[in-house]
């Protein structure tokens, strides 16, 4: 609260950036709701400028006015040098009312309460009263601002009321109390009026930082799916190439045929991934525009398998019910989550077979993915600890779905995978079941 005292109060509290507090920058400003400028080595606001225009006028209406004013009022004292300095000061610190908006509605407040005990004419001086008051219930220090008004208000019950024997005028009486009630009501509405300001500014600053975050939100979902899309797109291309580079080295002098097909497949998958990845930069570098290539999806299963046999893996794809055709987020992220599953087999599998199951029903997609293992450790780290399945389960759930992995009963490992279908209703079997379909069974078996 050192804020709410006056300047000659406050030498001794500190350095002045403690007196006149300073948001950080970017924080809103005091009673602009605008984002603070960096401020300098002295903690004053350097970017910001003061109301200069506005006070000049508020300055020249109080000085004007009150002369006029007190020509109204003939059983008042008459404005002297003494009440210009008054006027003047209450206008002057209006200068402030951005920086320091509780110095000033208190500052204000003080010159009124004298100017009224001095018994000068009634006028103008309440608008900067009212103004130093407004500055502060709008930055959020109702409780001075409240003070202030309050105060005045008590003070001049008081001077008219019973104090007005002993001070100017002479041979002045006690004031009516309709007039009171007059004085009332204004005080009363300047609070209110500053009161709806204050809470429409918040309710703008509120709707400003839902809006921010929105965007904010947004921006870390999309920066989630291209990481995802990316790793989809250069893990399975990588671990082929891997493999492949492998077995083309092994077999480079005893096997050149060999090596040389290991080569040729390195160059397939090299060149896909190239592509998907041009793909993905694409739709960066044009916000807002269509891709022009179409995303991938069930239709380059067999594309993926021969990739997959490039690399040592034979896969069976098995297909039961009728295929609907798929939303293009439904289809990609089938394909992904295959593609994914069959990645993690090469890694990090000794089995040289896999098994793609998909059952269309009439409310869902199920996607199953199983080898016969061994697991193996990779021959540069341990197995594992990638991002493969975590973006399996984000893409299902951002769908609603959901994806399982884990160890068979019988050896291997299983990747299960539901994503339902907008629109129908899944009037099949639950994907939380080992056996999806009897056909199934007879495969499995």
């Amino acid at each position: 609260m050192e804020n709410a005292w006056p300047p000659w109060a406050r030498r001794g509290l500190g350095p002045e950036r403690e007196r006149c507090p300073v948001p950080p920058a970017g924080e809103p400003a005091p009673s602009t709701g605008e984002p603070a400028p960096p401020t300098g080595k002295s903690g004053s606001w350097s970017g910001t400028r003061l109301p200069w225009v506005s006070t000049l006028a508020v300055t020249a209406v109080v000085m004007v006015g009150s002369g006029f004013a007190g020509h109204d009022q003939p059983g008042r004292v008459p404005l002297d040098a003494f009440a210009r300095v008054l006027l003047f000061a209450g206008a002057a610190l209006l200068l402030f009312r951005h920086r320091c908006p509780r110095t000033v509605a208190l500052g204000t407040a003080l010159a009124t309460a004298v100017y009224l005990a001095a018994g000068y004419p009634y006028g103008p001086v309440f608008l900067t009263l009212a103004l130093g008051a407004f500055a502060a219930i709008v930055t959020g220090h109702r409780k001075v601002a409240w003070c202030a008004l309050g105060g005045v208000w008590v003070w001049h019950l008081l001077v008219v009321h019973w104090l007005y024997r002993r001070l100017p005028p002479s041979h002045d009486g006690p004031a009516s109390w309709e007039q009171e009630f007059f004085v009332l009501a204004w005080v009363v509405a300047v609070a209110a009026l500053s009161e709806l300001v204050r809470v429409r500014r918040e309710q703008l600053a509120k709707a400003r930082a839902e809006r921010a975050a929105a965007e904010r939100r947004r921006a870390d979902e999309e920066r989630l799916r291209i990481a995802r899309e990316l790793h989809d797109v250069l893990a399975h291309s990588i671990s082929v190439i891997n493999v492949q580079a492998g077995v083309g080295l092994a077999l480079l002098d005893t096997d050149p045929e060999q090596a040389r097909s290991a080569l040729t497949t390195i160059k397939g998958a090299s060149k896909e991934a190239l592509g998907e990845v041009r793909q993905v930069l694409d739709t960066l570098r044009t916000p807002g525009d269509a891709p022009r290539s179409p995303a991938p999806g069930l239709d380059r299963l067999p594309e993926l398998t021969e990739q997959a046999a490039g690399a040592g893996l034979a896969v069976e794809v098995i297909t039961e019910g009728a295929p609907a055709t798929l939303a293009p987020g439904t289809d990609l992220a089938a394909f992904r989550i295959v593609q994914e599953a069959l990645t993690n087999i090469i890694r990090h599998s000794g089995s040289r077979t896999a098994r793609v199951l998909l059952v269309h029903t009439p409310g869902a997609l199920q996607i199953r993915v199983d080898d016969d293992g061994p697991a193996t450790a990779a021959a540069d780290g341990p197995a594992g600890g990638g991002n493969g399945l975590v973006g399996m389960r984000e893409r299902a759930a951002a769908l609603g779905g959901s994806v399982e992995a884990g160890p068979r009963p019988d050896g291997g490992f299983r990747v299960r995978a539901r994503i339902p279908l907008p629109g129908t209703h899944d009037r099949g079997r639950s994907p939380d079941t080992d056996t999806v379909t009897p056909a199934a069974t007879e495969e499995e078996s």
